[in-house]
């Protein structure tokens, strides 16, 4: 197993009053968790953040770069949060410019909403955009950097971007001969491995590597497996270091302290994620618009009999025009579930089966990307069951299963 160089109940209603606080002109960098928190267990997972002893003695008089947005928190005892780079200036390091990944730096950002640097009104940062017209650093915002440090709060779901705005970062540094330090964080799905590996074919930004839809790794942990298996192409390899995440176990269930996303707003809606994702490269909204985003799925041309579940999509904060805008949709209501720990093809299956439209049910090109291979549109088309869906992309699974083992850093 590679090591790195440096060893080492739940709070929920965040949703948009959380969001209106982080909101971006007005916001500070150093939030409180809502009424009701309770503190930290000793026992609780220490993310990578949180341990500056580990990392601080290695930053004094370089210059940093900054991968962040609003999940790179540092987690107090009291429960009270404190941003990374709030954390970093305080403390006296000379934090040049921050790269923000989807969503911006205050992840107020729709889904797909491309957008232009900035700057943070109260540091003063430079915030360079990762996610509008370019979606890699360019030489000339690294050349004055000694160091990149990256910190996000990702979902272990292949077509959840930040995975690809880490490869590019990564792809970047090594360019420019940059190290990266990159502070890890557990995932909420770090328990599943399930779905279809994405084939070269169909790459792009919500697919780079030949990983399932659902590869169950940390962040530290997939950065490694890509420095290590050559995937930064034409020999590359990054100058990476980890800060791993301690009192960690990634069969237990982790519970997200800031939504990663505007849409992910609680740890229900990140545990569905992979499940429902599938729902964006269709004509079924999967709650956008709702106040229970990734925890229900419904459209107008569902079945009302069979889906007897209704809601009716509008605009708010992170969906300005959510699918089916003030359409009445028929569906499931999944907010109280158990949350499965494979991939469901159960809602998929019979949002299909019960469209009134079957030709207008997938989105052109859009399922593909989200599945990452042309089959799995044509399985549901032809009819085949679950069972032997998963059949098919049971052999690359156990594939990447012997890869994946190499780089696990945590029981």
């Amino acid at each position: 197993m590679y090591h790195s160089k440096f060893t080492g109940s739940k709070l929920n209603a965040f949703k948009n009053k959380l969001f209106v606080l982080l909101l971006g002109l007005v916001a500070p960098l150093t939030w409180v968790a809502p009424l009701g928190a309770q503190e930290v267990p000793a026992t609780a997972p220490v993310v990578g953040a949180n341990r500056t002893e580990i990392y601080f003695p290695h930053l004094q008089e370089k210059r940093i770069g900054l991968v962040a947005n609003g999940t790179s928190v540092l987690l107090k005892q009291d429960g009270t949060m404190v941003h990374l780079a709030d954390s970093l200036i305080s403390s006296g390091f000379k934090l040049i410019r921050v790269f923000t990944p989807e969503h911006g730096f205050r992840g107020l950002a729709d889904a797909g909403e491309e957008l232009s640097d900035s700057v943070d009104p109260k540091t003063g940062l430079p915030l360079v955009s990762l996610y509008g017209s370019n979606r890699k650093p360019k030489p000339d915002q690294l050349q004055d950097l000694d160091l990149v440090i990256f910190d996000l709060q990702d979902l272990g779901v292949r077509f959840y971007t930040y995975i690809a705005t880490l490869q590019l970062v990564m792809e970047a540094c090594a360019e420019a001969g940059v190290p990266i330090l990159l502070l890890d964080r557990p995932n909420p799905n770090a328990d599943m491995v399930d779905g279809p590996v994405m084939e070269p074919e169909h790459a792009s930004f919500l697919g780079m590597n030949p990983i399932p839809l659902a590869y169950g790794m940390t962040l530290g942990e997939y950065a490694t497996l890509i420095n290590e298996e050559g995937w930064l192409g034409e020999g590359k390899k990054a100058d990476l270091t980890v800060v791993e995440v301690s009192n960690y176990q990634r069969i237990i269930p982790y519970q997200l302290p800031v939504p990663p996303s505007p849409n992910i707003p609680n740890t229900q809606a990140a545990m569905l994620y992979p499940s429902l994702g599938l729902f964006e490269g269709t004509r079924i909204n999967a709650g956008r618009g709702t106040a229970m985003q990734f925890q229900c799925f419904g459209a107008p041309l569902l079945d009302a009999e069979f889906f007897p579940f209704q809601y009716t999509p509008e605009p708010r904060l992170g969906a300005k025009d959510p699918k089916h805008k003030s359409e009445i949709c028929y569906g499931r209501d999944l907010s109280q579930i158990t949350p499965p720990r494979e991939l469901h093809l159960e809602w998929l299956l019979e949002a299909y089966a019960h469209h009134k439209d079957h030709t207008s049910f997938f989105l052109t090109s859009g399922f593909t990307k989200h599945a990452g291979t042309a089959v799995l549109q044509q399985q549901i088309e032809a009819g085949l069951s679950i069972a032997e869906i998963k059949a098919g992309w049971q052999p690359d699974l156990d594939k990447f299963q012997k890869i994946r083992e190499k780089y696990l850093r945590y029981p």
